[in-house]
Formats: C-alpha cells, structure tokens, sequence
C-alpha cells in the first residue's frame, strides 16, 4: 500500500540526493515534499474530528501551490472522494499516490520531506506498514551548510540564539531533529525503519543502494546509479548535493566554530546507544514567536 516510504531528514542532510536514487529505480516514484499530509491530519484541516475526508480538503489541496506539480486533476481529485461512503484519511492520501504512481508508470510511491522527521509517529499510526528512510549527515557539514542556506533566515532566523551564536543553533537543530527521529524509528520493527550516512552514500552509492534496496524489498537496480541522465521530475540536485566525495568540514569550520555546540555535533553523528538522552529541546523562539512546530521547512 502507498505510502510505501518516506524519505526524511534534517534539512541539508543530503534528502533530495537520495530522493533522487531512489526515484530512478524503474518500480518506485518518490514525491518531492508533499509537506501537508501530517499538518492537515493533525490539525483536522478539511477532515471532521475523527479523520474523515470533507470537500473542503480538496478545496484546499488545488490551492495549495505544490499540489499542481503531482499533476492530479480536480476531476481526478473529486472522485477520490465521491465513493457514496465516508473517506477516511489514509485511503484519500493513498488514492493520491497510487494516482501519481499511475502517471509515472510506477506501483510503489514514497515521499521525501525533511520535516517528517519529526513526524514519524503520526505518518506511522496513519500507514503501519509504511518504511522510513532516515538519512544523517555530519552534523558539522550540516551547519555549513546550512550557514550558507537560503532559508537559513527563516528557518532559524526566529530562534533568540540565532542572532548571537548561529553555529550553535544550527548545532542544536541539527541534533533536535536526528534525535526525534531516531527516538521515534528505533521504537517502530527493523523492517520499517532504516539509516543511511550521507558520507557513505557517496563515497560507496552502489553498495548503499544496494543495502536499501533490501530494506525497501525491491531488487537493486544499477539504473539508481545514474540518476543525473534520468528525465526531471523535480528540481536540480543542490550544489552540494551534486558532490561525489563528503566535504572536509575540517577544512571550512574555523576551530573555535567546531568546538562549540553540543556534544553530538562535535562527535559527528555516531549513533548512540538504544536508550541513551541527548539534550532535550532546541534553542527557545524569540519572545512572542512560535516553535519550530509545523512551520519550519
């Protein structure tokens, strides 16, 4: 059943990378960050109080702006939901993968959307059988990248710590969202939760694919291998996204900058033990500003 997997991670941890290796395989289609799926649930956004589809969920879907890029027609749509019964949540959101599956002439139809790392717990209760994939990059090349981001300002920009030490909030984010995934997918059975190290990936992908391709139980396809020549279905790979060796994070982070933050960015990302606590919040919101919550990318 659809959602086969999600793809997750901490922001500039190398997801659209292995999203995009795993969408080359010729039985699997992976949606670039739908985003909405656990939010809408949560909030009961378009679905009455106990999950079940309204028509205003799919008012909502057509004006959501990335919904246009899974090419699913209002009409299409519509019928997910005129079936003469309640529609309950996890079948409306199947229907719509198996629909863009069909589209790309593939069964087997998965997600890549960072923020659901700190999701897993709602996508899991929704599809139990759903697998996850946790991708996890060196915390110290995450903070220069993420130094050097975009979105930095908005994802990071609320936290009071931003402004005075933006290596040790990214230090903090980076950790916040390793460990709630890991607490959350150690907890689910050895078939549905699998990690894959960034460093790894790409320095040795045929055997890394080949390892996920067992957990994903599909055969390892060399095709995988050759993504940059595949048809676009998304957007280009981020610049170091596109890197055939990790970066040096000893050769860009001055020393005092990897001295600081918590303990488990200056040890890498090591996995720690079941069971073992790592700090438990990420930096405060500026006064008067929300969480990292449902918001932050």
């Amino acid at each position: 059943m659809n959602p086969y997997l999600f793809i997750v991670g901490c922001p500039r941890s190398g997801t659209t990378l292995l999203r995009r290796l795993v969408d080359t395989h010729p039985l699997v289609a992976v949606i670039d960050e739908v985003r909405w799926i656990a939010s809408f649930f949560e909030r009961r956004e378009g679905l009455t109080p106990e999950g079940l589809v309204t028509p205003e969920l799919v008012d909502r879907l057509l004006a959501y702006d990335r919904f246009a890029n899974l090419e699913i027609s209002p009409e299409q749509l519509g019928r997910l939901i005129d079936t003469g019964d309640p529609v309950p949540y996890p079948n409306f959101v199947t229907g719509i993968f198996d629909l863009y599956g069909q589209s790309q002439g593939k069964s087997l139809v998965g997600d890549k959307t960072p923020r659901y790392a700190r999701r897993i717990g709602t996508l899991h209760a929704l599809w139990p059988d759903a697998r996850f994939v946790h991708i996890v990059r060196d915390g110290r090349d995450v903070c220069l990248s993420i130094l050097t981001w975009k979105k930095a300002e908005r994802a990071l920009g609320r936290f009071s710590t931003w402004g005075e030490d933006q290596v040790m909030t990214a230090a903090l984010w980076w950790e916040w969202h390793v460990r709630l995934c890991r607490e959350d997918g150690q907890s689910l059975a050895p078939k549905l939760y699998h990690e894959v190290r960034y460093e790894e990936l790409v320095s040795r992908p045929a055997k890394e694919c080949e390892t996920l391709c067992e957990f994903l139980g599909i055969p390892y396809d060399e095709a995988m291998l050759k993504f940059h020549g595949a048809r676009e279905r998304g957007p280009q790979p981020r610049r170091e996204e596109r890197v055939v060796a990790p970066h040096s994070w000893t050769a860009e982070m001055e020393r005092t900058d990897a001295r600081r933050g918590p303990r488990a960015l200056r040890g890498g990302c090591r996995r720690p033990p079941r069971g073992a606590r790592l700090p438990s919040s990420p930096p405060a919101p500026a006064r008067g500003e929300a969480g990292l919550g449902s918001t932050d990318p």
